[in-house]
């Protein structure tokens, strides 16, 4: 048996249990906790605003095209078989009568001037600034993807040695009659031109004849003509460029060829050597499209060796305030007649609205608004709808009436110079993919240094805008 207290009664004791102490640091620190995920979770689903300095800038446009160089061409023919030595350069303007070419019916030419000592120092200045000219030329044209070019460029400078070759012999006719082995003829322009070497079939294209197979060059073929081969009677020898005036062309699509149209002229930058002149345009609606051509009445004669041209076209240059595209946005406003908005000194707009008393009576109260736009042409002030509802009543000086009830559309951008989303309505003078340039210092509009939302669609109309963000 067990053994029993002295005051064991025979009643069970109940023994109360330990309360366990609140952590009130711990409740705390979860609570906390809680809120930061919370918050953070909201920062994370919320669109922030990012702020956009207005400065001041200009932009420029430009867009790059291939063209293809039409001139007045025309291919001469040689007159007498044998070997054809050039006494013109290319690129030349040559008058009637100029010695072009000699042909050397013995073929013994080319030995008799290779005999010769030309000495040393026999180049004129001007014959080696032609020379640094034409390297300088090719150097800023060369393109990685048309080695073609450094074939017509050896050719053009292979052409130059000759020529500069057989003006040395020119100058020592004597001795050349004299060598009973030779028999030449000299051979005279017809017409007044530029002398070029080559043809490519396209000497006769009319820029209404262009089409996008033109521009095939897979299957343009150019045809060099060099010094001292054998020609027959008949064969192409060389051709004139006959006009000044020459142009390019290259398709457009149709708004904007039209927006070339009214420009009228053209400022070209020419990428082969980075020369510019300003081009007149026209349009062409040919068979397969649109075309733009810009005629020039000078520099033909950098790029008479050339079909192909590439052209840099500079078409605007705005200057005002320079603000992201994404910063633009759209808003709908009441339009309200100017008889029936009043402004004084302050530049203070109010109205006189009918509204009704606590009875139901009617009567007339003023009301003070924010005008965002005045339209001249329609005589009409852009008022929103914190104040205003379609249908409101207002009383003109007249005693006329007008309803609130038609609308217009401004574009604009959200100034944030005061914490808070305020529209503000602007005037695009140019815009690109990426940013636009707006008409500064109007009344409604932005002021340089403004602060503006870089995204519009990150904020609503005077939504409350944190300084931190």
């Amino acid at each position: 048996m067990g053994r029993q207290d002295d005051n064991d009664d025979g009643k069970v004791i109940r023994f109360q249990k330990k309360r366990k102490k609140v952590n009130i640091l711990f409740i705390l620190f979860v609570g906390v906790l809680i809120y930061g995920l919370v918050v953070m979770i909201n920062y994370l689903r919320t669109t922030h605003t990012v702020r956009y300095q207005v400065v001041e800038g200009s932009l420029a446009t430009s867009t790059i095209y291939r063209a293809i160089a039409i001139r007045d061409e025309k291919i001469v023919a040689n007159p007498i078989a044998g070997y054809v030595n050039f006494i013109a350069r290319e690129g030349q303007r040559v008058a009637v009568g100029d010695l072009v070419y000699l042909v050397d019916e013995s073929g013994n030419l080319n030995d008799y001037i290779e005999a010769q000592s030309l000495g040393e120092n026999t180049l004129t200045d001007k014959e080696l600034n032609d020379f640094r000219t034409d390297i300088i030329n090719f150097v800023h044209g060369y393109d990685n993807t048309d080695f073609d070019s450094v074939y017509d460029f050896k050719y053009s400078l292979k052409n130059t040695v000759s020529k500069l070759a057989n003006t040395k012999l020119l100058n020592n006719m004597d001795g050349a009659t004299s060598a009973s082995s030779l028999s030449f003829k000299y051979v005279y322009s017809g017409n007044t031109g530029l002398v070029a070497y080559w043809y490519d079939g396209y000497e006769d294209l009319k820029p209404n004849e262009i089409s996008k197979t033109c521009f095939d060059e897979k299957k343009y073929e150019k045809t060099q003509l060099l010094s001292n081969q054998l020609r027959g009677i008949d064969e192409e020898i060389y051709k004139l460029c006959l006009n000044n005036e020459w142009s390019v062309v290259f398709p457009v699509d149709d708004d904007f060829g039209e927006e070339l149209l009214e420009e009228d002229y053209v400022l070209v930058k020419f990428l082969k050597n980075q020369d510019e002149s300003w081009g007149k345009v026209s349009l062409l609606h040919n068979a397969d499209g649109t075309y733009a051509q810009l005629t020039f009445s000078n520099s033909m004669i950098s790029f008479v060796d050339e079909r192909y041209l590439d052209i840099e076209l500079e078409l605007k240059n705005e200057s005002g305030l320079k603000i992201p595209v994404s910063s633009i946005a759209e808003k709908e406003f009441f339009l309200i007649d100017e008889n029936y908005v009043t402004e004084d000194e302050n530049d203070n707009y109010t109205v006189l609205m009918q509204v009704y008393n606590e009875d139901g009576t009617k009567t007339a109260s003023s009301f003070k608004l924010e005008v965002y736009y005045y339209d001249e042409n329609i005589g009409a002030y852009y008022v929103d709808d914190t104040i205003l509802s379609a249908g409101d009543l207002l009383f003109g000086s007249d005693q006329t009436t007008f309803v609130v009830r038609e609308r217009g559309t401004l574009i604009g951008v959200y100034n944030i110079n005061k914490g808070y989303a305020d529209f503000k309505q602007i005037t695009i003078l140019y815009q690109n993919e990426d940013y636009a340039i707006v008409k500064s210092n109007t009344t409604y509009g932005l002021r340089v240094y403004d602060y503006i939302a870089l995204d519009a669609d990150t904020v609503d109309d005077d939504q409350f805008i944190s300084k931190s963000k």
